[in-house]
């Protein structure tokens, strides 16, 4: 994994923290959404993630008028032996890039649920396996809303993390600036190449499940959950599918910092990026200017960590 983040900084500057969200999401076998203004290397990442992993990568441009089909695969009829038979659609990937997703309807949304929940495509009566490993990385843009669709909370709820993906730091900036005037184009990422194998991938996720876990850690995670449903400005709090999240995240964070099992450190670092879009706030406190990631620091603040 430390090979992964050092080829994909080959690429990519300034986007550490995303990198790592990626890397974590990967091993707890979570999808990713990856939200941030234009021009802040959400695709390039990804592209550069994929690349370094050797996955098998593609990419599909979220539009208003794409259907359902377009993504999952749909049958098509055969003339010469006169039966319809399916032809798959880009899910069947290792890692599909689902760029601009909130831009096209509902019902193509909907299209990812069961691959992402279930990690197969179901058609005529049939369901068909998805590769493994399989990550989901969906951006969006958080400012542009015309000719946008919300993503619903069942759909959200399929991600196991939200990463911010934010303007780099000033040096960062540079630096991206001198890689540019060197001749880097991000359209050709041809000095990445894969440095690790599908086989260790599967072996790291693995290992990150085995991550022992305490009864007075599953505990915390329980008692976080339960306070966000208290909360004065939580209309919908964290589920149990999103407890579970937590946990999965909780213990790939653990392995990647060589640890052999969680603590509430870990939790809490993790808690974030794994709740900030799951909570749905009242409408008198989003007015009033209150934020998800707000109301999850008062929670970690006020719930009790365990010794």
């Amino acid at each position: 994994m430390q090979r992964v983040r050092a080829e994909v900084d080959k690429a990519v500057v300034g986007q550490a923290g995303t990198v790592t969200g990626l890397l974590v999401a990967l091993l707890a076998r979570g999808h990713v959404l990856l939200e941030g203004v234009p021009g802040v290397a959400k695709t390039l990442v990804v592209r550069s993630f994929s690349r370094a992993l050797g996955l098998d990568t593609k990419r599909v441009q979220f539009t208003p008028d794409l259907m359902p089909g377009d993504v999952t695969g749909s049958l098509v009829y055969d003339a010469r032996s006169g039966e319809f038979e399916f032809r798959r659609g880009p899910v069947f990937t290792h890692i599909l890039l689902a760029d601009e997703i909130n831009r096209t309807p509902p019902k193509t949304q909907a299209a990812l649920l069961e691959a992402m929940e279930e990690r197969q495509v179901s058609s005529d009566g049939a369901s068909l396996t998805l590769p493994d490993p399989f990550l989901v990385a969906a951006t969006q843009n958080p400012i542009e809303h015309e000719g946008t669709y919300s993503l619903p909370e069942a759909q959200l709820d399929r991600f196991l993390m939200k990463l911010v993906v934010g303007i780099p730091e000033r040096d960062a900036e540079v630096s991206v600036l001198r890689r540019h005037a060197d001749g880097f184009s991000p359209r050709e990422l041809t000095d990445l190449r894969p440095v690790v194998s599908g086989e260790e991938i599967l072996a790291a996720q693995e290992a990150a499940g085995r991550v022992e876990v305490t009864d007075d850690v599953l505990g915390y995670v329980v008692d976080l959950a339960r306070a966000t449903r208290q909360s004065p400005s939580v209309q919908l709090g964290a589920s149990p599918r999103a407890s579970t999240a937590l946990l999965a995240a909780a213990k790939a964070w653990a392995w990647l910092n060589g640890s052999t099992a969680v603590t509430p450190d870990h939790v809490q670092t993790m808690l974030i990026p794994v709740w900030r879009h799951r909570l749905q706030l009242r409408p008198d406190a989003e007015m009033e200017g209150v934020s998800a990631d707000a109301v999850l620091t008062s929670v970690v603040q006020q719930t009790r960590v365990p010794i």
